[in-house]
C-alpha cells in the first residue's frame, strides 16, 4: 500500500502534476456547485472506502448535480479502489475508461458553454483523476501533458469565477511541486514548455484552500502528507494529517496502513507503528474496516515486520503463517511477501531447510509482473546459507526470552548466558540477560549488562536501547546513585525511536526525583 511512495523521488515530482481531486466536490466560499450536497455524500463514502454506498448514492447525486461531476466521480472511485492495492493491475482497464469518458464529456461542455466557470472546474478534475493513476504506472511524460492541462482549465476557472477557492489548491499544488522538482523534472517541464512555480506561494495557497474548502480537507489533507513527509521533512505533520484523516474516515484501512509506515520507516518509532498496525488488523478481524481481508493481509505483513525489528521472531511467524493459511488475493504479492519473510525469519532461527521450502513458496507465488522483485530476492536467499554460531546463540536468546517473561528465572539465565557465549556482543542478549539478572535482585551484574547494551546502541533495536536505559535508571536508584539514576531515566525518556510506555515511566520518575529533592 506504499507502493508510490517507493517509487522515489523522481516518480514523486512528476506527481506534482496530479494537482487536484478535491476541488470537484468542494464549495467555494462565495460559490456553490450546482448538486454540491450530493457530491459531498458520495465523495465521503469514497474516502471511507464504502465504494457499493458511494456508487447507489451517485445515482442520486446526478441530476441535481451535472451528468459530467458525476462521470468524474465515478472515475475517481475507481481510482480510490486501485490505491488501496496500487500494484494490481486489475481495475486499470476499468479506470481508464471511466477517466476516458470524464474528460470527454467534461471537455465537450466546456466547449459547449467556454464561459461556464464550472464545466472549466470539473475538466481540471477529470485530468486530474488521470494524471495520478499515470504517474502511479510511471508514464512521465503523459502525466506532464496532462498536468499542463489541469493547470490550464483551473486557471480559466477561476478567472471566470475567483471565488471558486477549492481550485486554488490545485494551482497551489503545481507551484510548489514545479519550484521543488530535481533536475531531471525540471528538464521534463522546460521540454514540455510548463511554467515554473514557487514553493512559498504554493504552500500558501493550499493552505487557504483547505482553510476554505468546504470539504476540501479530506483530500488536501492525503495529498499534503505527501509533501510534509517528503518535502518539508515533517514527518510528524504527515503522521498528524494521516491520524486525522483515519479519525474522519475509519473504515478506509489506507490511512491507519500509510500511519504506521511512516511511524515506522520515517519516524523510527517501531513501539507506535506496531501498535498502530495491530489496531488495523482488530479492525479487519472485527469488520469494522472496509476491505477486511485487504485489511488484515497489510496488518500481518506489517506487524511481523515490526516484531522482527524487536527480535520477536516467534511472534512474527505466527502472523505470517496466518496470513498464508488466508491465502488472500489482495493486496497483490501478499502471499509471496509473507513466504518471502517466513524464509527469512526461519534462517534467523537457524531452520535453513524450512527456510528454503519457503523461499521456494514465495518464487511460485510471485505475481507476474513483480514490482517488489519478490522472486529475485527469494532466490538469492536461497543461495545463502546464515552461520549457524550467530542464529544457534540468537534462538537460545529468544527462548531465554520467553523464559524470562513465563518467570522461569534459571532457565532464562541458563539459555541467555549460552546464548552470550556464542555471540557476546549481541546488544539484545545482553539486555535480556540483564532482565534476568534483575529479577533475581543481582543488581550490580544486571547493572553491567545493561550498560553494555547500551554501548552497543548502534547494533540495538531504539526501544530496546530505551528499556536498558529505564531499567539501569532504575537500578542505579535503588544503589542509591541518585545522579546516575537521573541521567539515565532522561535518556530513556528522549531516546529517538524509544517507546511510548518507556518515555511515560521514565518521565514519571524524573518527576518524582525532582519532587524528593
Amino acid at each position: 500500500m506504499t507502493a508510490a511512495r517507493r517509487r522515489g523521488a523522481s516518480v514523486a515530482i512528476v506527481a506534482a502534476l496530479w494537482l487536484l481531486l478535491g476541488p470537484m466536490t468542494g464549495r467555494a466560499s462565495g460559490s456553490d456547485l450546482k448538486g454540491v450536497d450530493g457530491l459531498v455524500r458520495v465523495y465521503d463514502y469514497i474516502l471511507d472506502a464504502r465504494f457499493d454506498q458511494a456508487d447507489a448514492e451517485l445515482q442520486h447525486a446526478c441530476g441535481p448535480a451535472p451528468q459530467e461531476a458525476c462521470d468524474v466521480l465515478a472515475a475517481t472511485m475507481t481510482w480510490w479502489r486501485i490505491l488501496l492495492d496500487p500494484e494490481n493491475r486489475a481495475l486499470d482497464a476499468q479506470f481508464n475508461r471511466e477517466v476516458d469518458h470524464a474528460i470527454r464529456t467534461t471537455e465537450a461542455w466546456s466547449v459547449r458553454e467556454p464561459q461556464n466557470a464550472e464545466a472549466h472546474f470539473y475538466s481540471g478534475a477529470a485530468y486530474a483523476a488521470r494524471v495520478q493513476w499515470r504517474v502511479l504506472r510511471d508514464e512521465k511524460i503523459a502525466a506532464a501533458r496532462d498536468g499542463k492541462r489541469i493547470k490550464q482549465a483551473l486557471e480559466r476557472a477561476i478567472a471566470l469565477d475567483p471565488e471558486l477557492d477549492d481550485a486554488y489548491f490545485g494551482i497551489g499544488l503545481y507551484q510548489y511541486y514545479a519550484d521543488v522538482a530535481p533536475a531531471a523534472a525540471k528538464m521534463l517541464r522546460f521540454l514540455l514548455m510548463l511554467p515554473g512555480g514557487n514553493r512559498n506561494e504554493g504552500l500558501a495557497r493550499m493552505r487557504r484552500a483547505r482553510a476554505q474548502g468546504r470539504l476540501l480537507q479530506g483530500e488536501a489533507d492525503y495529498q499534503l502528507q505527501v509533501i510534509y513527509l517528503w518535502y518539508e521533512r515533517r514527518a510528524d505533520l504527515a503522521a498528524g494529517l494521516l491520524d486525522s484523516l483515519h479519525e474522519r474516515y475509519p473504515g478506509n484501512p489506507l490511512f491507519t496502513a500509510q500511519l504506521a509506515d511512516v511511524q515506522d520507516r520515517y519516524q523510527h518509532d517501531i513501539t507506535a507503528s506496531l501498535a498502530t498496525s495491530r489496531g488495523l488488523l482488530a479492525a479487519a478481524r472485527e469488520l469494522s474496516v472496509n476491505e477486511p481481508a485487504l485489511a488484515e493481509a497489510t496488518a500481518r505483513l506489517a506487524i511481523a515486520r515490526q516484531l522482527e525489528a524487536l527480535c520477536q521472531t516467534d511472534h512474527a511467524l505466527e502472523q505470517l503463517r496466518a496470513l498464508i493459511q488466508a491465502r488472500p488475493a489482495r493486496p497483490i504479492g501478499a502471499v509471496a511477501s509473507a513466504y518471502l519473510a517466513l524464509g527469512e525469519a526461519e534462517d534467523r532461527l537457524g531452520h535453513h531447510d524450512a527456510a528454503a521450502s519457503a523461499y521456494r513458496l514465495a518464487i511460485e507465488a510471485s505475481p507476474t509482473p513483480d514490482p517488489q522483485n519478490l522472486r529475485q530476492r527469494a532466490s538469492d536467499r536461497l543461495r545463502r546459507t546464515p552461520d549457524p554460531t550467530r542464529t544457534e546463540a540468537y534462538r537460545l536468546s529468544l527462548e531465554g526470552f520467553r523464559k524470562l517473561e513465563k518467570n522461569d528465572l534459571p532457565g532464562a539465565e541458563s539459555l541467555l548466558s549460552r546464548s552470550l557465549v556464542l555471540n557476546p556482543k549481541d546488544p539484545v542478549a545482553r539486555y535480556r540477560y540483564g532482565r534476568a539478572l534483575q529479577a533475581k535482585r543481582e543488581d550490580a551484574a544486571a547493572l553491567v549488562a545493561f550498560e553494555t547494551a547500551i554501548r552497543d546502541a548502534d547494533d540495538c533495536p531504539p526501544p530496546i536501547v530505551a528499556s536498558a536505559y529505564l531499567e539501569g535508571a532504575r537500578l542505579h536508584e535503588r544503589l542509591a546513585h541518585r545522579q546516575q539514576a537521573i541521567d539515565y531515566y532522561r535518556a530513556a525518556s528522549t531516546w529517538f525511536g524509544g517507546g511510548a510506555d518507556t518515555r511515560a515511566a521514565a518521565n514519571r520518575a524524573l518527576t518524582r526525583l525532582r519532587a524528593a529533592k
